[in-house]
């Protein structure tokens, strides 16, 4: 069956915007916390880190087990947020019509 790997997320939060992904795993291996992936989230437009991330870990054991050894720990000069991910929510319609064009009332004639 599928495994849910949303159960294997941690967020990781207040990351200095020059973290990278490889200085966040490396601080995880420190505390004996082995991760499999290290994400952290940038702007699309700049390219430029939001301050967040995720990091997924061998199982839901290693859960706790990760936010209790780094949850306050300071990573290059703050203090990081480390939590359980929670799953991703849908976006609601925004109920806009994204068309751009003015509406004209009544029938069309081209």
């Amino acid at each position: 069956m599928f495994e849910d790997k949303s159960k294997n997320k941690l967020y990781i939060g207040n990351l200095e915007y020059t973290t990278s992904e490889e200085e966040i795993a490396q601080a995880f291996s420190e505390k004996g916390i082995n991760v499999k992936e290290v994400r952290i989230i940038k702007d699309k437009f700049s390219g430029r880190s939001k301050g967040f991330g995720f990091a997924e870990v061998e199982s839901e054991d290693k859960i706790q087990e990760a936010i209790s050894a780094m949850d306050g720990q300071d990573l290059k000069g703050r203090k990081i947020r480390v939590s359980q991910a929670k799953e991703r929510q849908p976006r609601r319609d925004r109920g806009d019509n994204r068309d751009f064009r003015p509406r004209r009332p009544g029938p069309r004639s081209f």
